[in-house]
């Protein structure tokens, strides 16, 4: 698990070498999101349906977007993929019941 975390890290360290002002998924702003968290149709429907059916905010949605993001480094995945946003979900839904 620890390698896993350290190369997470090194992917975010990379993907942020332009932007001195983040050093992991957690501290991205909306544009960022805009940019490093882009979503496939089905991703993106996943996302929408999440949001209507648990009312979930914009805020809520980002922050959804930054666990999947998070999600993907720990996989090695350059790109978030459905199963990324559903897990993120989930972690969501979890959070909201406590």
């Amino acid at each position: 698990m620890r390698v896993r975390v350290q190369r997470a890290r090194e992917l975010a360290t990379r993907r942020f070498q332009s932007e001195s002002s983040l050093r992991c998924n957690a501290e991205m702003q909306s544009s960022h999101i805009n940019t490093w968290c882009q979503l496939d149709e089905a991703s993106r429907n996943l996302l929408e349906m999440a949001i209507r059916k648990l009312g979930l905010s914009a805020r809520a949605s980002d922050r959804i977007l930054k666990v999947a993001r998070t999600i993907a480094d720990l996989s090695g995945d350059e790109s978030l993929k459905t199963n990324h946003v559903g897990e993120a979900v989930q972690y969501r839904t979890i959070d909201r019941m406590q």
